[in-house]
């Protein structure tokens, strides 16, 4: 696990969130909540298990996870999905499957940012 994703990272812009959401199914009330967040991410590392917990006024979230070993998440819109996280070309790749249906978020460093994109369905939303 490269370290480099380790710290504390804060949103600074995003773009078609309001796509995805919806494409997963998320309601309009719930939207709205969602594209009003500005949550802060913090990317920690416990021996083998990373930790990522994203918190913002509306709801925070935490998963702990090995890469490469599949674990039970509730997604921050209540979806109960099998995910995995793997370390893909310098990119932590999470991919959340639940009801014969996947998404991918992928999480990248660019000019000291993370850059995270979320795709639903082989469509890749930024």
């Amino acid at each position: 696990m490269s370290s480099k994703f380790l710290g504390t990272w804060k949103l600074v812009s995003s773009e078609h969130f309001d796509d995805y959401m919806k494409a997963l199914g998320v309601g309009l009330a719930n939207r709205k909540l969602g594209n009003l967040a500005k949550p802060t991410v913090t990317i920690s590392r416990k021996g083998d298990y990373m930790t990522i917990r994203t918190e913002s006024a509306f709801k925070n979230t935490e998963i702990s996870f090995k890469l490469g070993q599949e674990f039970e998440e509730t997604t921050a819109d209540n979806r109960k999905t099998k995910s995995i996280v793997t370390l893909e070309r310098g990119a932590l790749r999470q991919v959340q499957r639940w009801d014969s249906k996947e998404t991918t978020i992928k999480r990248k460093l660019l000019d000291g940012k993370m850059v995270v994109t979320s795709g639903n369905y082989g469509e890749e939303i930024k």
